[in-house]
C-alpha cells in the first residue's frame, strides 16, 4: 500500500499556493478551486502528493489540537528552517528534540492547517517501541 495524496480544504487559493510553493512543494495541478503538489524527496525525484481543495467554509484552526497535521520530512530541518525564515514564513515552534524522537518544527498555514516540519531518521518507521512484524 502507497499513500498517494490527502486534500484539506483552504479558504484563500492564492495565498495558500504561495506558502506551499515557498516551502519548496512542486506544483503539479493548478485551477481555481483545487491545486495540487508533489514533494521532491532527497534525490530530487518526485514522491508523494497532497491537495488543497477551494471552500468557503474552511475554518480557521489556530493550532487547534483536534485538527490534521500535515508532515513534511526533511534530513536537513534545521537548515529548511532557516531558510523559510529568511523567506518570511513565520513558526509557532523552532526545531526542537521531541519525547517520541523525532525533531519538529510547527508552523500553520493561511487556512490554519497545522503543518509541521520534521527529520525521524530510522525513528520514523523503527522507533525503538516499534511492534514487531
Amino acid at each position: 500500500m502507497n499513500l498517494n495524496q490527502l486534500t484539506l480544504p483552504v479558504n484563500d487559493m492564492a495565498k495558500a499556493k504561495a506558502f506551499y510553493l515557498t516551502l519548496g512543494a512542486v506544483l503539479i495541478v493548478d485551477t481555481p478551486h483545487y491545486v495540487r503538489f508533489a514533494c521532491k524527496n532527497e534525490a530530487g525525484n518526485l514522491g508523494s502528493s497532497f491537495s488543497f481543495s477551494l471552500t468557503s467554509s474552511a475554518a480557521q484552526r489556530k493550532a487547534d489540537p483536534e485538527a490534521i497535521t500535515l508532515y513534511f520530512e526533511h534530513q536537513a530541518l534545521d537548515v529548511w528552517v532557516e531558510e523559510l525564515e529568511l523567506k518570511g514564513v513565520v513558526f509557532e515552534q523552532l526545531p526542537k528534540d521531541q519525547s517520541y524522537l523525532w525533531r519538529e518544527a510547527l508552523l500553520i498555514d493561511p487556512s490554519g492547517n497545522k503543518i509541521k516540519l520534521y527529520w525521524a531518521g530510522e525513528n520514523r518507521l523503527n522507533p525503538p517501541w516499534r511492534v514487531p512484524v
